[in-house]
């Protein structure tokens, strides 16, 4: 990976440049973070920026995003772009479940400072299962009725994105927590039947040996147990918890942000004769 790695950190450096950000975490998401990516799969790379304190108070707000076009230059695709932190942080109080899962991804690009940190232990008594839960249900559903539902062939990443979702909300069932990122961490941690759980366990072995496009004869089991986990899954949702999570600890982390990357600033302007 070190090609891609080097692509990645020169790409993030260029784009601190070229917008006048910091950038506070960037990492992998998508199939290389949940652990079941093909050879041929593409690097999706999400990040968390801060702007100058003046960038904030403008009659005109600048964009809360940054969008790179995909660089197709490389064996396996680039695809990267970034949230303000200030859009970060008001997901993260709707517990937005990419973002959760940039927060939990096993494979991190930069880590500055310690915002990851404090949103990570906040998560963990402070999200909704709820709202993460009609999320992945969503996910679940459109992923049975577009690409499962009635097909006598089956891509099998496409069993994998079904699956991810409906298995997050059974580790939040039994767990209380946001779920892992990486998918077999999340099967690991959780009980469910061991004729699932060897299909599953084959699966993941043959999605990453395979390309993005493999394609097998329906399994009827994985596609009866899909259905039944979402059928289960409905008749419980509307109960689940959904607390409403605190603005303070959030505004606290935003100002201190603000206030580190003006001192970071301040330095660079020292030390270069600014």
């Amino acid at each position: 990976m070190s090609e891609p790695s080097a692509a990645i950190g020169a790409e993030l450096e260029q784009i601190e440049l070229r917008e006048n950000v910091r950038i506070l975490y960037a990492v992998e998401s998508g199939s290389r973070a949940w652990g079941f990516d093909s050879p041929d799969s593409d690097y999706d790379v999400r990040f968390v920026y801060v702007r100058p304190v003046t960038d904030y108070v403008r009659l005109r707000p600048l964009r809360d995003v940054i969008e790179l076009p995909i660089d197709t230059s490389l064996a396996n695709p680039l695809d990267i772009n970034g949230w303000d932190v200030m859009k970060a942080l008001n997901l993260f109080r709707a517990s937005n479940p990419p973002l959760m899962e940039w927060l939990h991804s096993p494979l991190i690009y930069r880590e500055t400072g310690e915002l990851a940190i404090h949103l990570r232990a906040l998560a963990q008594a402070n999200y909704s299962p709820m709202r993460m839960s009609y999320h992945y249900m969503s996910m679940a559903k459109r992923t049975h009725k577009e690409y499962l539902e009635g097909r006598a062939e089956v891509s099998l990443k496409k069993y994998l994105y079904a699956l991810r979702p409906l298995f997050a909300i059974r580790w939040m069932e039994q767990h209380g927590t946001p779920p892992p990122t990486h998918f077999e961490t999340t099967l690991e941690g959780i009980t469910f039947a061991n004729e699932i759980r060897s299909k599953l366990s084959d699966l993941v072995q043959r999605k990453r040996a395979g390309g993005e496009t493999g394609a097998e004869a329906t399994d009827v089991v994985l596609i009866e147990f899909i259905e039944s986990e979402m059928e289960r899954i409905s008749s419980i949702i509307r109960d689940l918890a959904d607390p409403e999570m605190s603005e303070e600890p959030l505004n606290a982390l935003l100002w201190n942000e603000l206030e580190l990357n003006e001192t970071a600033s301040r330095k660079d302007g020292l030390e270069h004769g600014k």
